[in-house]
């Protein structure tokens, strides 16, 4: 099975769906999307996601069903080393790496930034959701390994968020989730493909052929877009 994570386009938060240059990257997107061989086609119930995918679907001729556990991650908000607020998952690297203990996955929620939150729980929820999902498609997880029982020629796409995808490849991966927050930064429709790599008849491991791709971006001529990145001295 290839899992693809795709971010919505450039978003209209206020409100909850796409811009106009969202809308020519979503149509970018679904060109892409078109040559995979699409089997199972989903989104986030938020308008964004939803308003990306519209447009894959029509291209493929595939409704996408809405799965509510890839909403975007509601967090409180953390102060940045510049003191303005953010969210979690856009954690300065410099504090998430400044003590120079990686962290590990009992530990990567043990931040002073983060006190107060429940970041634990929220990202149990995220991978019960996962855990679910991908048991109901064949393959159910035990421990960091998926047993297979069900067809392997599925390719998957999901439509969500960049916070959502980010901790729901950490926890694919088997990564502690700080380190994927500060480490990965996914662009407006950028598209993430996961193999659920066989190298026994009823066992998988996912494993990232591509990571925040966004070649048909490049493909369509469209600038490319950091909405979500904040600004650094480069």
């Amino acid at each position: 099975m290839r899992l693809h994570i795709i971010r919505h386009g450039d978003p209209d938060y206020a409100n909850d769906t796409i811009t106009e240059l969202g809308h020519r990257e979503a149509a970018a997107c679904a060109e892409r999307m078109a040559g995979l061989g699409i089997t199972h086609l989903y989104s986030s119930p938020m308008g964004r996601a939803q308003a990306t995918a519209r447009y894959t679907a029509e291209r493929i001729g595939m409704e996408p069903t809405i799965l509510d556990w890839t909403a975007e991650l509601h967090l409180p908000r953390i102060t940045d080393l510049d003191g303005e607020p953010t969210a979690p998952w856009n954690i300065a690297g410099e504090i998430v790496r400044q003590t120079g203990t990686a962290p590990t996955d009992e530990a990567w929620h043990e931040l002073t930034e983060f006190e107060g939150i429940d970041l634990q729980g929220r990202q149990a929820e995220l991978t019960a959701g996962s855990d679910e999902f991908l048991a109901g498609l064949g393959y159910r997880r035990n421990g960091g390994v998926y047993e297979i029982d069900g067809p392997d020629e599925m390719v998957v796409a999901v439509f969500c968020h960049a916070g959502f995808g980010v901790s729901w490849l950490a926890h694919l991966l088997g990564l502690p989730v700080t380190l994927a927050w500060a480490g990965f930064y996914w662009a407006p429709t950028s598209v993430t493909s996961i193999l659920m790599e066989r190298r026994s008849p009823h066992r998988a491991v996912p494993r990232a052929l591509a990571v925040a791709d966004t070649s048909h971006i490049l493909a369509a001529g469209l600038p490319q877009n950091t909405r979500g990145l904040p600004a650094n001295t480069a």
